[in-house]
């Protein structure tokens, strides 16, 4: 039988990214998201809800995370529900669900940044998309002297596209497929 583990989150990014380099060469990223549900109930009401979520990102990703990811930025998120089991202080078994990331995309633009740089990231990751470099110039071919173009040629009005033909139909509505 197939199954399927999938969330999508749409958010701002409510901290800085952590970064850790581990020793088999592995790069994660961690960061919160929040997410914002605005209803009305019975009695009229406006009430706000905020939903936190914790996101893991791993490697290629991760280093993407670390160079462009600020608090405040809006991130589409895709990714896996995962839980983690760990104990707390006292000693007991807790649990935590967090997401691991497989695709990101930045929303907004560069000028939302919070320290107003500029930055180019890839709209969509599985992993850095390399920079595209300007294919190099030829030497323009030296141009000859051409004799100079009448004024009228020069100072053509546009052309006009001619206006549709609206569509008249002489059939009653009997003939209609539906």
């Amino acid at each position: 039988m197939a199954s399927l583990n999938k969330v999508i989150i749409i958010g701002n990014v409510g901290n800085d990214p952590e970064v850790r380099y581990l020793d088999g060469g592995s790069v994660v990223a961690k960061f919160s998201v929040a997410t914002n549900e605005r209803y009305t109930t019975r009695t009229g009401e406006q009430v706000e809800s905020t939903e936190w979520f914790r996101i893991e990102v791993w490697n290629d990703q991760a280093k993407t995370i670390e160079k462009y990811v600020r608090k405040g930025q809006q991130i589409y998120v895709e990714g896996r529900l995962r839980t983690e089991t760990y104990t707390d202080r006292e000693g007991k078994e807790r649990f935590s669900l967090g997401v691991r990331a497989t695709t990101f995309q930045f929303l907004g633009g560069p000028n939302d940044r919070q320290d107003g740089g500029s930055y180019e990231a890839p709209a969509q990751t599985q992993q850095p998309a390399p920079r595209q470099q300007p294919a190099p110039q030829a030497a323009p071919a030296p141009r000859q002297q051409a004799a100079p173009a009448p004024q009228a040629a020069r100072q053509q009005p546009p052309r006009r596209e001619p206006d549709p033909v609206p569509f008249e139909s002489n059939s009653g509505d009997d003939d209609l497929p539906f």
